[in-house]
């Protein structure tokens, strides 16, 4: 699964400076400086995942797809991130890292704008999933390719330097995609085709369709500005030479990973920490915008993308910036346990609304917006624990990528069953269900190894 890019907090000083540091200010201004191509790089990345993979549930509701439809196909193309470290060896095998870069933003440029086109023929639902499906292998291809420019383009102190900027890209896309593109696909359906609001079906496909050629046209244009500013990046100096090198490199990194001590326990705790948010992620969505009559809270597309797009999306930025200070100042060990009651106590905030269902938006906001903080604070454990713990040894980084691919596994899992669930329970009995499913995460969490010193 494809995420923010993450490091280690640092403790802040207690005198810091309201501005960047003399290093970092002659990094951004230098000639060829990453300024130029770090930011879209990792805006593009978060992008293209993030309306693969979340946006998309929503077009598939408001197209008329029922909730476990939806939820199922959108959920599949978490696929593809969820096993890109299967494929990231032969990716580093030919060519340059900015030549596979390019090639896959004009693909999923082409592809969003496929998409687009095929909205206007008959069968056009068959022809759009099985585009999402290879676009969803394409955006992967794009995560390997673009890391690996950022990691031998750049000497260590340079991407310390820019590890703030990259992370903030990044989470820029999930605000342009979930807030503003949803935003804007119920501003058009409304205002500019004059199309009900309420009523889901393919009056739907309009507004999509431009959604659709706008996210196309923004990825061209990128491809086209990195084909100009971005560097080719050099191979890694364990780069495979062969397919059958780059195969046995696979398959060692797999025996090793399974000999650590207490690998299972660890494997646990990577597959089950977020199981009650992988429940939530895409129900949540569909919640806030089915009718009040069907027990959700009858919102438009324009508020969900405000409420959950924007306000939501600002929520985790703080939480996790905070839970970083907090893990810093505390130390994992003694933190891990708080942090997942953090990710998971929150989430009773939906089996409240499900009951009353308010109509009030600031009540509705506030509600997502602790949700939305809490999980961002406590989520820094679950990266800094598979740092940490999971990751170190012979393969850290491919270790670390497995961790990651677990937690993209578990979010698919529980993405595909959680439509179904929810239209056999209703949403409040669901809620009920998504609060019983962080037992096992409180287990993990309390059962979690610690090996290596934190």
């Amino acid at each position: 699964m494809s995420t923010a890019p993450s490091a280690l907090p640092q403790e802040p000083q207690a005198a810091a400076a309201p501005t960047p540091p003399p290093s970092l200010l002659r990094a951004m201004f230098a000639r060829n400086t990453p300024m130029l191509w770090v930011p879209s790089g990792y805006f593009a990345m978060a992008l293209t995942y993030v309306m693969l993979t979340s946006v998309t549930s929503i077009m598939f509701k408001n197209l008329g797809m029922d909730n476990g439809q939806a939820a199922q196909y959108a959920s599949y193309l978490i696929l593809a991130y969820t096993i890109k470290p299967l494929f990231a060896p032969f990716v580093e095998m030919y060519r340059t890292k900015k030549f596979f870069v390019l090639c896959a933003q004009l693909i999923v440029g082409v592809g969003f704008a496929g998409v687009a086109l095929a909205m206007s023929l008959p069968d056009y639902m068959v022809i759009m999933v099985f585009l999402f499906g290879i676009l969803s292998l394409v955006g992967a291809t794009q995560d390997i390719a673009s890391d690996g420019v950022y990691v031998t383009a750049l000497d260590t102190k340079t991407q310390s330097l820019f590890c703030g900027i990259q992370s903030l890209s990044w989470n820029i896309g999930p605000i342009v995609a979930s807030g503003g593109m949803v935003y804007l696909s119920g501003w058009l359906h409304t205002h500019y085709f004059h199309h009900q609001a309420g009523v889901f079906g393919p009056e739907w496909i309009e507004s999509w369709r431009v959604i659709f050629f706008i996210v196309a046209g923004i990825t061209i244009l990128t491809a086209l500005w990195h084909m100009r500013v971005m560097p080719d990046g050099a191979k890694a100096e364990n780069a495979p030479r062969s397919a059958a090198e780059a195969a046995f490199i696979l398959k060692d990194s797999f025996v090793t990973f399974f000999q650590k001590r207490d690998v299972w326990l660890m494997v646990g705790f990577a597959f089950v920490f977020r199981l009650s948010i992988g429940l939530l992620e895409k129900i949540g969505p569909f919640f806030m915008v089915d009718p009040v009559a069907q027990g959700g809270l009858g919102l438009s597309n324009e508020m969900l993308g405000l409420i959950y797009g924007t306000y939501g999306l600002i929520a985790v930025l703080v939480g996790s910036l905070l839970g970083g200070i907090f893990v810093a100042r505390r130390g994992l060990q003694n933190t891990l346990f708080i942090l997942c009651c953090a990710v998971n106590i929150p989430n009773v905030t939906f089996l409240l609304m499900s009951i009353y269902q308010p109509d009030n938006l600031m009540i509705i906001s506030a509600g997502v917006a602790v949700e939305k903080f809490f999980y961002g604070f406590g989520s820094v454990g679950f990266m800094i624990y598979l740092m940490q713990q999971l990751a170190p040894g012979k393969y850290t980084t491919t270790h670390y990528a497995f961790g990651t691919g677990l937690m993209g596994l578990c979010m698919m899992v529980t993405g595909v069953v959680s439509g179904h669930l929810q239209q056999m329970l209703g949403y409040v009995h669901y809620f009920w269900l998504v609060m019983a499913a962080t037992i096992p995460s409180f287990l993990v969490t309390w059962f979690a190894p610690f090996h290596n010193k934190d």
